[in-house]
């Protein structure tokens, strides 16, 4: 889809089109280290020789990322809830902890990741989470005992949502699936289809209660830029959508559609007016490149990892611009190749991979 554009404080300064380093089919990744008979898959690294994108194999669908201060990022299983931190220079993914009571019933599990507005200080994470009963946020330490910050959002055999995102305005941003039911969504009353908004402590924040918009059908992912909030919004027939995400809003035209084929869209990054969207169906990150006003630039369109590592759903960038992604090849609708699954970081244009080990 589409050629970066413009530049920002974080010093990145497109040079081109976005392409993963280096050209060409990507060298086989070493195996991880074998498991444990009855435990889960053991993470593992980018082994030297190996692909400089690659950061992290041997993971559970991974589903969810988040980048901390020191550059490397935690990144949660959807199926297991384990928590584990990968590094950008390709050492030994670190299992972290095990977020109990998560059901994967339909498409539930660890869906989201955050860090507190305050992290540096509190070392705080949130997370969206399955139970039997409910989709939540939850709040904890590394380590610690996860609470509830908000409940009783609907779950269903589909439609399950799960976008988490800390704003710039230090709220927390939760997407939320219909549940299945359409009707769901339409309702004010109901948590089932909207993006939310509270406080860290699960208050709402706005005098209408938690929702900030309603009407979606299945929010997968949300970023933000200087000026709006985005949403994925996947859908079970029919094209996927790239929503702006509005206080009030509800059911407004999409900004973006992309093909069923090509889309399930579940991951969501933005930066100087350049979004990219992984999409597991369509094996890709799509790439959409917006004018001044916002809106999409005819033509303007790319794509980046098509077919080269199988499904792909979260996408985050980071302060040097490098975009971490995660696959998600062992959900049983993808076919697991050697080292799956992986977590990926993609230099920017004029970057160097990272130095094996």
């Amino acid at each position: 889809m589409a050629v970066l554009a413009g530049c920002g404080e974080s010093g990145y300064e497109p040079a081109g089109p976005f392409r993963p380093l280096p050209e060409g089919a990507p060298p086989e990744v070493g195996r991880p280290p074998q498991p444990v008979p009855g435990d889960p898959a053991q993470p593992g690294s980018g082994e030297e020789g190996g692909d400089p994108n690659v950061v992290a194999t041997g993971l559970t669908v991974p589903t969810g990322l988040v980048v901390l201060p020191d550059g490397s990022a935690i990144v949660g299983e959807r199926e297991t809830g384990r928590l584990l931190q990968v590094f950008p220079d390709r050492s030994p993914a670190k299992e972290l902890m095990t977020l109990p009571g998560v059901d994967t019933a339909g498409d539930g599990g660890l869906l989201g990741l955050a860090l507190s507005p305050t992290f540096p200080e509190d070392g705080l994470l949130f997370a969206y989470v399955s139970t039997a009963t409910d989709n939540r946020v939850v709040r904890f330490p590394i380590g610690g005992t996860p609470n509830p910050v908000l409940t009783g959002i609907p779950r269903g055999e589909v439609g399950n949502g799960g976008a988490l995102m800390t704003g710039a305005d230090g709220h927390l941003y939760v997407g939320t699936g219909d549940a299945g039911d359409p009707a769901l969504a339409a309702d004010p009353a109901s948590l089932a289809g909207k993006v939310l908004r509270i406080d860290v402590f699960g208050r709402p924040v706005g005098a209408d209660g938690p929702v900030f918009s309603r009407g979606h059908r299945d929010v997968t992912a949300l970023c933000q830029d200087e000026e709006r909030t985005y949403a994925t919004d996947e859908s079970r027939e029919g094209p996927d959508e790239l929503d702006v995400v509005t206080e009030g809003g509800s059911g407004a035209p999409a900004l973006a559609t992309v093909p069923s084929e090509e889309g399930g869209l579940g991951g969501c990054a933005v930066t100087n007016g350049t979004v990219f969207l992984g999409a597991l169906d369509g094996r890709r990150v799509h790439v959409l490149t917006l004018d001044e006003q916002g809106n999409p630039v005819e033509d303007a369109t790319d794509e980046v990892l098509g077919g080269r590592y199988g499904r792909l759903r979260t996408t985050v960038l980071d302060p040097q611009g490098a975009l971490w992604v995660t696959t998600s090849n062992k959900d049983g609708i993808g076919t697991p190749g050697e080292g799956d699954d992986k977590v990926l970081r993609i230099r920017p244009p004029g970057g160097q991979p990272e130095s094996p080990l």
